[in-house]
C-alpha cells in the first residue's frame, strides 16, 4: 500500500483494475486508491503477472501492508504471504459473464423493456467506470451516472460512452421510487471515507491540544466593494472579497510574523514566507490547498489560482504538493449566508481566519446614522504562539489593507 499523501496512514482500494493471472505491463493503472485527501490511480511500476491481491475492493489496509504481488506467471509467492495479516489465498477470479453491448441495450430498452438497468455503483458510491470512458464522456457532456456498464461486474467502458443514446436516459429518468409509508423508521449508514478520517483525527488534535482564543472584529466594506466594482468593470479579470482578503491577510502576515508561526514543541517556527491555505468545502469534507507567496502575487493571480484549486478539489485532482505547506488558513463561508463563526485551526498553522458575509446595517459616520456594509472576520489563534495584544494588531492591519483597498495596490 503505497503512501500518497503526507498524512495518509492507511488506504482504501476503491477499484481494481487487473484480475489474479493477468499480465501488467509498467505504467498500466493497476488499481484506484483513496486516501484522506482524493482517489488516486496507481501505476504498475513493472512488469509482470498479478499472483496476489492483498487487499479486495472496498477494504482498507495499513501502508506498507501488501497491496498486491507481481511476478513472474507459476512463481512460488509463498515465503511473501507469511506472517501477512491481510494476505489471502492466491486464486484465480473467474470473469462474470460479459454483460449485452451498450447499443444493444438501448435499442432493446425502447421496444421491449419497461426501465433501463441502473448502472452499477462502487461500494463507495463511485460509478464503476474506465478513466478513459470518464474523460469521453466529460468531453462529450453525458452524464456517466446514466449509462449501463457492459464490462467486467457491469464496469463503464468506451465502447458504452460512444454508443449511449440520450433516449436510455430519459426511461432512467422516469422511473418511480417505491413507495414508503409515513412514520416508519429508517436511517442509512456509510463507511467513513480517510478524507473525513483524516479531518476528524487533525481538527481533534488541534481543538484539544492547541488552546484556542478568539478575536471578532467588524470591517467597513464599502471601498472595498467599490474597488471590486472598478476593477471587474474594467476588463477581463474578475476578482471576489475572498480574493481581497487573502490578499490584504498576506500583506498583514508579512507586518506581523508572530501570527505566521507555528507550535514545534520545543521551538516556535516564524515563517518568512507566507503560503495562505484556502478551505475549499467538497462532499467529502474539506480540503486546503495553498496559495504560495500570497503577499508577492497580484489579485488576479490569486483568483484565477483559486477558482483553478476549487475546480480540482471538487474533481478530486489535487496532488500533494497543492495542500502541503500553509503558514496561515482563510475559511470564508460568507457566500453561504453565515454572518460569522469560529474556526478550528489547521494544524501547523499558528491562527486561521474565520470570514463571514457583508452585511448591509445602519452605521455611524461623522456623527450621522447612514446605511453601510460591514463583514465581521474572528481570528483563531493558538495561545501557546500567538498573545491577544499580537492578534488584535494582525486584525488592525488587515482592517487598513480592506478599508482602504488602494494599499494592497502599492
Amino acid at each position: 500500500m503505497p503512501k500518497l499523501s503526507d498524512t495518509m496512514t492507511e488506504g482504501t482500494v476503491a477499484a481494481w483494475h487487473k484480475k489474479v493471472g493477468e499480465k501488467v505491463k509498467t505504467g498500466e493503472v493497476l488499481a484506484e486508491i483513496e486516501t484522506d485527501k482524493a482517489t488516486m490511480e496507481f501505476e504498475s511500476f513493472q512488469d509482470g503477472v498479478l499472483l496476489h491481491i492483498g487487499v479486495e475492493k472496498g477494504k482498507t489496509a495499513a501502508v506498507d501492508s501488501i497491496l498486491a504481488i507481481l511476478g513472474k506467471e507459476g512463481e512460488d509467492i509463498s515465503s511473501l504471504l507469511k506472517g501477512d495479516v491481510v494476505a489471502a489465498p492466491v486464486k484465480e477470479v473467474a470473469a462474470p459473464s460479459p454483460a449485452p453491448a451498450a447499443a444493444q441495450v438501448a435499442a432493446t430498452s425502447i421496444a421491449t423493456s419497461p426501465a433501463v438497468a441502473e448502472p452499477v455503483i462502487s461500494g463507495n458510491g463511485r460509478v464503476k467506470a474506465s478513466p478513459l470512458a470518464k474523460k469521453i464522456a466529460e468531453e462529450k457532456g453525458i452524464d456517466i451516472g446514466r449509462v449501463t456498464g457492459s464490462g467486467d461486474g457491469g464496469r463503464i467502458v468506451r465502447r458504452d460512452i460512444e454508443t449511449f443514446t440520450p433516449a436510455a436516459s430519459n426511461a432512467a429518468a422516469t422511473v418511480v421510487p417505491a413507495f414508503l409509508p409515513s412514520g416508519v423508521e429508517r436511517y442509512s449508514e456509510e463507511s467513513v471515507s480517510q478524507m473525513r478520517k483524516t479531518i476528524a483525527r487533525r481538527l481533534a488534535e488541534s481543538k484539544f491540544t492547541a488552546p484556542h482564543f478568539y478575536l471578532t472584529m467588524e470591517i467597513d466594506m464599502d471601498n472595498a466593494m467599490a474597488a471590486r466594482k472598478a476593477i471587474n468593470e474594467a476588463g477581463d479579470v474578475k476578482i471576489s472579497f475572498n480574493d481581497m482578503v487573502v490578499k490584504a491577510s498576506a500583506m498583514a502576515l508579512r507586518k506581523h510574523p508572530k501570527v505566521n508561526s507555528s507550535w514545534r514543541g520545543d521551538t516556535i517556527r516564524y515563517n518568512e514566507h507566507v503560503h495562505i491555505g484556502v478551505a475549499v468545502a467538497v462532499e467529502e469534507g474539506l480540503l486546503v490547498p495553498v496559495v504560495r507567496f500570497a503577499n508577492e502575487k497580484g489579485l488576479s493571480q490569486i483568483g484565477a489560482e483559486v477558482k483553478s484549486y476549487a475546480e480540482k478539489a471538487k474533481s478530486k485532482k489535487l496532488q500533494p504538493s497543492d495542500w502541503e505547506g500553509n503558514t496561515f488558513t482563510i475559511s470564508n463561508l460568507g457566500m453561504f449566508g453565515i454572518d460569522e463563526f469560529t474556526a478550528i485551526i489547521n494544524p501547523p498553522d499558528a491562527c486561521i481566519l474565520a470570514v463571514g458575509g457583508i452585511k448591509a446595517i445602519p452605521v455611524v459616520k461623522n456623527g450621522a446614522v447612514v446605511p453601510g456594509n460591514v463583514m465581521k472576520v474572528t481570528l483563531s489563534c493558538d495561545h501557546r504562539v500567538v498573545d491577544g495584544a499580537s492578534g488584535a494588531a494582525f486584525l488592525q492591519t488587515l482592517k487598513s489593507y480592506l478599508e482602504n483597498p488602494v494599499m494592497m495596490l502599492v
